[in-house]
This record gives C-alpha cells, sequence and structure tokens, in this order.
C-alpha cells in the first residue's frame, strides 16, 4: 500500500519500491478548473481537488494545502493573492520595528484560515487516510521570522543575531503548534517548508536557527509523528546543516544535484526527496521528457531512503499527461522503459539577444527569478532591490526574468545561470541564492557606475 511505502522509507526501513509523492499544491485546483485562490479560500472546492489528485496520480503521499503564508496571514501580513500561484506576502507587520510578537498570537484552531484547512484535512482521512500518507505543511520558522520582518530580516542577521535568534525561535513555537493542529486532525508527516534557508550562510543557520530547527523536528518526534524539512534554491551547502536539525527526511528542487545531495542524507540515515524539474520538464517537457528525467533519477540513486517527487509546489498549469507520465515511471519502471526506447530529447531553440552593457548609461541589475509571486526566495531578492532602489535609482535600472517563461528560461542559460534566484550586475553573477544586505547592494551598483 503507498502509505505504508512512505511511513516505510521516514522509518529508514528498506522497501521493495520507491515512494511517489506529487507536490499538488495548487496544481490541485487545475483538475477541477478551480483557481489557486479558490481552493485556498474554500474548503468544498479543495477536497473536491485533492480526490482529484488521487483519482488521476495515484499517490503513496500528498500534501493537503500547499501554501506558506497561512500563518503569515494570521499575523497581519497582507496578501496578494493571484490565480494561478499561492498568495505572496506583501507586507510585513514588523518592518522598521524589531520586536518579538506576543504569545496571544501563536496561532489556535479557530485563527485565519486554519479552521478550513483542519475540515478538510478531517476529510480526505477519513476518504483516502488509510491508502495515502497525508502532509500537513507548515510554515517554516525561518520564512516566517522573514514574512514578519521583511528584508531587514537579512540586516538583522548581521547586525543583531540575538534578535535573529530570538525572534526564529518564537517562530518555532509556532511551527509546533501548527504542527500540533495538522497531527490532530490526522496528518501523518509534518512538512516544515523553509525556502529561505537556502539564502542563509552553514554559519549563520548554526548560530542563529539550528537550535530552533531542531526543537520543531524534536516535538513533532515527542508526538510519534514523521517529519520532512523542505528547503527550495541552491541549498547544497547548507545540506549538512539542514541534516543537523534531524528531520525524518529532506525534500530539495532542482537547485540540488540530487545524487551528491544523497551521500550527505544517507550518511545522517535521513531520506531525500526531489527533485523533478518544475518547469523545463514538468510545465513544458513532454511525457517521455518526464519518463526518462524519473528513470535516470532512479538509475543514479541508491533506493532506500529515497521518495520521487517535484522539485517544490507543481506549476499550476502543468499538464496532467507530464505528471502521469512521472508517476508512471515510478511505480512501472519497465513499461517506461518500453515507451521511451526511441526517445529523443527535443532542444529548445529560442533565441535571446543580451543587453549591451557597456553602451548602456546607467547599470543594469538583471534578476533571474523561479517565480517572485511563488518562490519565497525569490520574492525576497526582488524586494531587497526594490526596498534600496530610491537610493541608486539614478545610477541603475533593473529587470526580472522568471523561469516560468520560455524567453526567459532561455536567457537563463545563455547567461551560463544555474541556480535559481540568482542576480547580476551588467552580466557578471554576483549572488546566487544569497540575498544582499541593502548596504552591500548600494555600494555594488556605485562601484559599477564609477566604472561607465
Amino acid at each position: 500500500m503507498g502509505k505504508e511505502l512512505v511511513l516505510r522509507t521516514l522509518k529508514h526501513e528498506e522497501t521493495e519500491g520507491i515512494p511517489w509523492v506529487p507536490f499538488a499544491g495548487i496544481h490541485a485546483g487545475k483538475l477541477k478548473n478551480y483557481t489557486a485562490e479558490e481552493i485556498l479560500k474554500d474548503g468544498d472546492k479543495l477536497f473536491e481537488s485533492l480526490m482529484e489528485v488521487k483519482k488521476m496520480y495515484n499517490p503513496d503521499g500528498m500534501p493537503i494545502v500547499f501554501d506558506l503564508q497561512i500563518e503569515a496571514e494570521i499575523f497581519g501580513c497582507e496578501l496578494k493573492w493571484a490565480k494561478e500561484n499561492p498568495p505572496s506576502v506583501r507586507s510585513h507587520p514588523f518592518a522598521g520595528e524589531k520586536k518579538i510578537p506576543c504569545n496571544c498570537l501563536i496561532p489556535t484552531a479557530k485563527s485565519g484560515r486554519i479552521p478550513m484547512v483542519l475540515d478538510v484535512m478531517r476529510r480526505v482521512k477519513a476518504e483516502i487516510g488509510g491508502e495515502v500518507a497525508l502532509y500537513g505543511l507548515i510554515c517554516g520558522p525561518f520564512t516566517l521570522a522573514s514574512h514578519l520582518r521583511g528584508s531587514d530580516i537579512f540586516t538583522d542577521m548581521v547586525k543583531d543575531k540575538q534578535f535573529v535568534k530570538e525572534l526564529v525561535g518564537y517562530c518555532s513555537e509556532v511551527a509546533c503548534r501548527m504542527a500540533d493542529l495538522y497531527l490532530e486532525a490526522g496528518m501523518d508527516v509534518i512538512a516544515v517548508v523553509d525556502p529561505l534557508v537556502s539564502q542563509a550562510s552553514p554559519k549563520s543557520i548554526e548560530s542563529m536557527m539550528l537550535e530552533s530547527f531542531k526543537a520543531v523536528f524534536d516535538y513533532i518526534r515527542s508526538k510519534g509523528a514523521l517529519s520532512s524539512f523542505f528547503v527550495c534554491g541552491n541549498a547544497t551547502n547548507q545540506l549538512e546543516v539542514m541534516c543537523k536539525t534531524y528531520p525524518d527526511s529532506i525534500s530539495v528542487d532542482e537547485n540540488v544535484n540530487l545524487l551528491q545531495a544523497k551521500t550527505i542524507t544517507d550518511k545522517y540515515n535521513i531520506a531525500i526527496g526531489g527533485n523533478i524539474p518544475l518547469t523545463t520538464t514538468m510545465l513544458y517537457g513532454t511525457q517521455q521528457d518526464n519518463m526518462k528525467y524519473v528513470l535516470d533519477l532512479m538509475d543514479s540513486l541508491t533506493h532506500k531512503n529515497l521518495i520521487i517527487s517535484p522539485g517544490c509546489d507543481m506549476p499550476y498549469s502543468t499538464p496532467i499527461q507530464n505528471t502521469v507520465a512521472a508517476a508512471q515511471a515510478v511505480k512501472r519502471p519497465e513499461d517506461a522503459r518500453k515507451l521511451i526506447e526511441n526517445y529523443t530529447a527535443v532542444v529548445d531553440d529560442i533565441d535571446v539577444e543580451l543587453a549591451d552593457y557597456q553602451k548602456m548609461d546607467k547599470v543594469l541589475l538583471e534578476l533571474f527569478l523561479l517565480d517572485p509571486e511563488q518562490c519565497a526566495a525569490c520574492t525576497y531578492m526582488l524586494n531587497s532591490v526594490k526596498d534600496a532602489f530610491d537610493e541608486f535609482k539614478e545610477m541603475a535600472e533593473y529587470r526580472v526574468y522568471k523561469y516560468t517563461v520560455r524567453e526567459d528560461i532561455a536567457r537563463t542559460g545563455k547567461m551560463g545561470i544555474t541556480n535559481l534566484p540568482t542576480m547580476t550586475i551588467d552580466g557578471d553573477i554576483k549572488w546566487v541564492s544569497i540575498i544582499p544586505s541593502k548596504n552591500e547592494l548600494i555600494e555594488e551598483v556605485k562601484k559599477y557606475f564609477k566604472k561607465k
């Protein structure tokens, strides 16, 4: 049974197969022609969509809701809603004011959209909980701290480490409370989703966050439940310290080489999941592309402590046939091999013209992002530029490229960029999966402007 396959993998036991866990968050709504906003606000539409995920994709495990803004909204963050993306945070209640929220703000079963989520969890548990391992996704402590504090958090990490440690510690208490609520509603796995971890150095994580993250995973374990640590972006350098928080599993996206990552997680006996590329393969690829990627992934890795899944929340418009193809490759690999015997990859030959930086009067900042409306790390990289722009707008301009747009994918490749998010200045790669502080960004712009 699929559920047992997931649970045994997270308990680090030998299994006869590899679990398939599609992260059909907002994409679940697409299956029933509902917008992302509709399924994240309407429990009946969310439940209906999740039942379609079960029917179409035959998952061994699946998330109930993929929305890292549920907690932020409760704390007073203003959200921007979209039809094909989860909401994004547009205001930060503690920006410009260093403070730790009071305990009265820690979520309860009646806070914000939590009652709707808990109701859907219970309904899904009753309907398919015996067959499928259900994931309850909570916002990780560092990402929640950034939602509350805004891009100021990156300056705090340099100037006031103790404050950051205390704020992340408070957010870990919120995470534990959310875990309680979701476990009471029947979730089998609590996934702590913290995309911004990839934006912090291992030393920063160890000194300001390690203790808090470990407390969350220890708490989940004390409740007799299983856990996962989700991260986005190029978290290669952070994997070792992530393992030291001792989750039962770690999930990474396409920015991380899964073969190299598994050598680290195996050392700690931690399961790892991922990392089918979200856009180039799942969104824009063919059925054969998806089968080939999954088969190559399984062939390159030892199967113990392994879960196959998309790199993160699947794009809303991911073709159904592509996800079905990925599922088939996991569950019936020999059949899939026969279907791609004559497979030839199709290369997208879109041509793009790069800027002529030498002829420009201003410095050009270029931001290569997955999607600033969906990817938290991308949002904060973009915000770092917006927050400082008034200081250098006479010297520079900026452009944003999204990895969900074919032309932007081609541009990313032509620029030689292999990890997202990345920021360049006049064509030079400056920050890869790292958010610059305001002062650091301004100084770099000034330096380049002097060369004009």
